[in-house]
């Protein structure tokens, strides 16, 4: 399984360490906010409105280097959109990589 990782962070701020400190933080914040509404719309049952929380989640997955569970992601966004749970099990396993990850920053 990939490993999320900051290269994507570092390659983005170059030297300037106040810019990849504040990357981090945006990470920080907004990460365990998205997965929490993502939880909420699929104890909810709302497919719809998970497949968006799951479409903002991309953009956090490529910011962590995570490009294969980049296209599981994007797989399991249209899985949503057609009321299909299919790939959740594979997608929420890496948002608790991700979590770890981000938390241990």
């Amino acid at each position: 399984m990939e490993k999320p990782n900051l290269n994507y962070i570092n390659d983005l701020s170059g030297n300037d360490e106040e810019f990849k400190a504040t990357m981090i933080g945006v990470l920080k914040k907004e990460l365990p906010e998205e997965i929490k509404d993502y939880d909420d719309y699929m104890k909810n049952n709302d497919f719809f409105q998970a497949s968006q929380s799951v479409h903002k989640l991309k953009h956090k997955i490529s910011i962590l280097g995570l490009e294969k569970s980049y296209y599981i992601a994007e797989e399991f966004e249209n899985n949503l959109k057609s009321n299909s749970t299919a790939l959740q099990e594979e997608f929420e396993n890496f948002l608790s990589l991700m979590m770890n990850f981000v938390n241990d920053l």
